[in-house]
């Protein structure tokens, strides 16, 4: 099986999980060819694996002027793409522009898994890689299916049409069940819950340099620097326990635009002692970080959080996550046993939380074990990519890439 697997932009920081599920994917047998939608820029990601990944991708726009003369030949689909574009809810020049980069890369596409024999194509996104693959399956493509990563106001609109033949979408977590089948029209048999899984070797290792002071807690987070992120949330809660009588330490990883306004709340609370922002770290770097803490904090807010990786990568770890209540995490974390799980927003709530595992060692010591046993049986990387390449295959199977997967095995219901 020849698997196009298109992630936009590849590689940027945060796509280190997607790279784990390739060379999962790979190991499994599957000859696994990247594709982008653009090139990102040269900073972009950090990590080691960056420049070998971006040497292999193939990027669709600006199309390859060598995908000209068979992009000529399949002009007589156009009619189709013309009504899908048509049908969409967004006009307007600036759109209708953006729709003719969308289906030039469509093109682009078709060309190159045609020179590649690529079987099916996989698309990590809803937003316009969506638009790309759908059109590319209109002009002659290969059969696709997509997964989605949040909610889906995030990705745009018209979802509909994105995943109208798609073979099946992959959901990042129930909580985005309910959206697919409402938004994307898409029935209940094509969904199935799953989330990107995490290599385990190198983290089920660390935690060695961990000294369990009682009444000392050194806290991380690992997130981009946006306000939906809730750092200034966390940092409250810090300044409470601290007041408590705590001897809290805690550490920001990650870059953005929000990075003035959380120092000048480090300021604020004069925390300026014990807070630490690192800026944006690589791979080993980061779990260098997860294995010297003591507890990892996830304060997000809104609905921009699906399954996230940081809480994956912190419970394989062995770190108790103090998290928001937020996209998937009820399913990841059950709260009190391997993690806790507290309101949005709620300062006050995550200050208890930090309070309880600061001075109780034992608690936070069995709450940290049962992470890890937590994410050893239901987060590893190779068990979500099996169930992805399963999927695919069945697609295959039956030959037709417009009928759905039929719901089963295949990809698991629940993550478990």
């Amino acid at each position: 099986m020849r698997l196009g697997y298109l992630v936009p932009e590849f590689p940027s920081q945060t796509h280190v999980f997607f790279w784990r599920e390739i060379q999962a994917l790979r190991s499994q047998g599957v000859e696994v060819r990247l594709i982008s939608t653009r090139r990102p820029a040269p900073a972009s990601c950090r990590h080691a694996f960056a420049g070998a990944a971006a040497a292999e991708t193939h990027y669709v726009f600006p199309p390859s002027p060598a995908s000209l003369p068979s992009s000529l030949a399949r002009l007589r689909r156009l009619g189709a793409c013309w009504r899908y574009l048509s049908g969409l809810t967004r006009s307007g020049a600036a759109e209708n522009l953006r729709h003719v980069g969308v289906l030039l890369a469509a093109f682009d596409l078709v060309h190159h898994a045609a020179r590649e024999r690529i079987d099916h194509v996989h698309v990590h996104s809803c937003a316009d890689a969506a638009h790309a693959v759908a059109l590319a399956h209109l002009l002659g493509g290969p059969s696709y299916s997509v997964t989605v990563h949040g909610d889906l106001h995030v990705y745009g609109g018209d979802h509909a049409a994105k995943l109208a033949s798609a073979t099946f979408v992959a959901a990042v977590g129930q909580h985005l069940v309910g959206q697919i089948v409402d938004e994307g029209a898409v029935p209940a048999a094509r969904i199935h819950v799953t989330c990107m899984g995490v290599e385990l070797a190198p983290l089920l290792s660390l935690g060695a340099e961990r000294d369990f002071r009682s009444g000392a807690l050194h806290v991380v987070t690992v997130a981009r620097l946006n306000i939906t992120k809730g750092h200034v949330h966390a940092l409250a809660a810090v300044r409470r326990a601290v007041d408590a009588g705590a001897d809290i330490r805690y550490t920001i990883a990650g870059a953005g635009e929000h990075r003035g306004a959380i120092e000048a709340r480090v300021a604020e609370l004069r925390l300026g002692e014990r807070v630490r922002l690192v800026g944006t770290l690589s791979e080993s770097e980061v779990f260098r970080l997860l294995g010297e803490a003591d507890a990892f904090v996830l304060p997000s807010i809104g609905a921009g959080e699906a399954w996230p990786v940081s809480v994956m990568e912190a419970m394989a770890a062995g770190l108790p996550v103090i998290s928001s209540v937020i996209g998937a995490t009820p399913q990841m974390i059950e709260s009190g046993v391997d993690g806790m799980l507290v309101e949005q927003a709620d300062e006050p709530a995550f200050a208890e939380a930090l309070l309880r595992l600061a001075g109780n060692v034992s608690a936070r010591r069995a709450m940290g074990e049962r992470a890890r046993v937590t994410a050893r049986e239901r987060f590893d990387v190779r068990i979500t990519a099996e169930r992805l390449s399963a999927a695919v295959r069945a697609t295959l199977s039956r030959g037709d890439g417009r009928r759905s997967v039929q719901s089963g095995p295949v990809l698991a219901s629940r993550i478990g």
